[in-house]
């Protein structure tokens, strides 16, 4: 079905100055993947994973520039020498940031984009949706403006577009990043479905739990290179130990810690208080939004922020650092109080698309440019100090834009870590991080608690919060 046959990739990319840089990713690498097959890659950010989705749905070497050697084939078709439309054709992709394929404002058009530019029967196109939509549960998303989604129903949206076209091929990016645990039950009942329609889906992933028992074969990388093969059983039977000796999450989904009232009180008596009061906030739309009267979060703690898919975790952090300008009310803070809109001088944020927020031509202006000091000599020595705590400092010269997903997190919270505010708000801060960037980064999020630093995670990941959460806030009785 999918064939790539001794393989070499080198991506071409510039360096802050334009200068030419040439990063291998693979170097002579084959695989076989048969049809009906479903197939996980996963292992280390950087190890190859996405690349080898790009190979097998033409983005490489159609799309991104570098140099490809060796062949890669679907249904004994050169990928290299048919035009990227006839792949799509039979190749559906869920990509990483599910923005990146979206060509609509609304959710019912996006669902009909692929399926129209083929020239389908409009009732045919209807019938689809209509099935589609019941499979994925997506009826409260229809008619909805894009811009107004959660990154998780973006995904959902993402995944539902793929079965509207009902591809013989499902290739996947991290599918799961930016999803809660409902709407990755939602994930895990569509992939049983394709199986049984004998689909072939190949999946990159750092989140493993939910394909215990459904994945055929998985694919340990790191470095371009396959470092462990396992069958679906010996995947199955893995236990923690064993994922964290090939440095890969956790096949069981870990124990999730419980928060009682009485450990978030004693929190809250012995830290003290930031008091959140009157907080309101509306969509353009005049009818999706927030209101919370009043919230007390433990100061100098960590403060995971969960709840389902579109509950307003990422609208309440956009508000509380002050970003949301139109959002109403204040928050006490060290017995000042402050409107919600003046919070961005207390407050750091690394935003859920850290995209939105990359703006430089190199890593380290990036994270400079959060430092609030004109002495360049005290700049370059704190965003030097950041790179080593997220182990970036490889990466220093290299255009942001230029990194993969997991890269790019790991640079934006080397920026919030720089910029020394009282608060730092992370929205999904492990979203494509593996296994030990993930422990990484909340070991850093350890480090500016006891800095005397207020962490507040919005966070699906069940690992980090078992890691490093003090206190877990859901939020699901706030919106309007």
């Amino acid at each position: 079905m999918i064939g790539i046959n001794n393989v070499s990739y080198t991506y071409h990319v510039t360096d802050s100055e334009g200068k030419d840089i040439y990063r291998e990713v693979l170097k002579d690498f084959s695989l076989k993947i048969n049809k009906g097959e479903l197939l996980v890659l996963t292992g280390g950010s950087g190890c190859g994973k996405t690349t080898i989705i790009r190979l097998i749905n033409g983005l490489i070497p159609n799309y991104f520039e570098g140099k490809l050697e060796g062949c890669v084939t679907v249904d004994d078709m050169n990928i290299s020498a048919q035009p990227i439309y006839e792949t799509a054709a039979k190749v559906g992709t869920v990509f990483q940031n599910p923005k990146n394929q979206f060509f609509n404002v609304d959710t019912t058009s996006e669902l009909a984009f692929a399926a129209e530019n083929r020239g389908e029967d409009p009732k045919d196109i209807i019938k689809k949706i209509e099935k589609v939509c019941e499979s994925f549960r997506l009826s409260d998303l229809m008619d909805r403006s894009m811009f107004n989604l959660s990154g998780g129903e973006k995904q959902r949206i993402a995944c539902a577009s793929i079965a509207v076209t009902d591809p013989d091929i499902v290739v996947l990016d991290e599918p799961t990043s930016n999803l809660d645990d409902k709407g990755i039950e939602d994930l895990r009942d569509i992939l049983i479905k394709w199986k049984s329609q004998g689909k072939t889906i190949v999946i990159a992933e750092h989140r493993l739990y939910f394909l215990k028992e459904l994945a055929d074969r998985v694919l340990v990388l790191d470095g371009g290179k396959a470092v462990k093969e396992l069958s679906g059983k010996e995947f199955d039977s893995l236990s923690l130990e064993e994922t964290a000796s090939l440095k890969i999450r956790a096949v069981d989904e870990v124990y999730k810690k419980k928060f009682g009232d009485e450990e978030l009180r004693s929190l809250l008596k012995s830290n003290g208080t930031i008091d959140v009061k009157d907080l309101s906030f509306k969509y353009s739309d005049g009818v999706h939004g927030i209101r919370i009267n009043d919230m007390a979060l433990p100061k100098n703690s960590l403060v995971a922020i969960v709840g389902n898919n579109g509950r307003g975790k990422s609208t309440f952090a956009r508000c509380l650092c002050g970003l949301n300008k139109k959002a109403k009310g204040t928050v006490d803070f060290e017995g000042k109080e402050i409107p919600l809109n003046k919070m961005t001088d207390r407050c750091f944020m690394v935003m859920q698309d850290v995209n939105h927020q990359l703006f430089t031509e190199s890593v380290k202006d990036e994270i400079m440019l959060s430092i609030d000091s004109n002495d360049e000599e005290t700049c370059e020595k704190k965003a030097k100090e950041a790179m080593e705590v997220l182990d970036i400092g490889s990466l220093s010269e290299l255009h942001p834009m230029s990194l993969s997903g997991g890269q790019k997190q790991r640079v934006a919270i080397a920026c919030a870590i720089a910029s020394d505010k009282d608060i730092i708000i992370l929205d999904e801060p492990t979203s494509g991080l593996d296994y030990y960037h993930m422990v990484e980064v909340a070991e850093v999020l350890k480090k500016l608690v006891k800095l005397g630093k207020t962490v507040v995670v919005i966070t699906h990941d069940t690992e980090l919060i078992d890691e490093c959460a003090q206190c877990v806030v859901k939020l699901k009785k706030y919106l309007i």
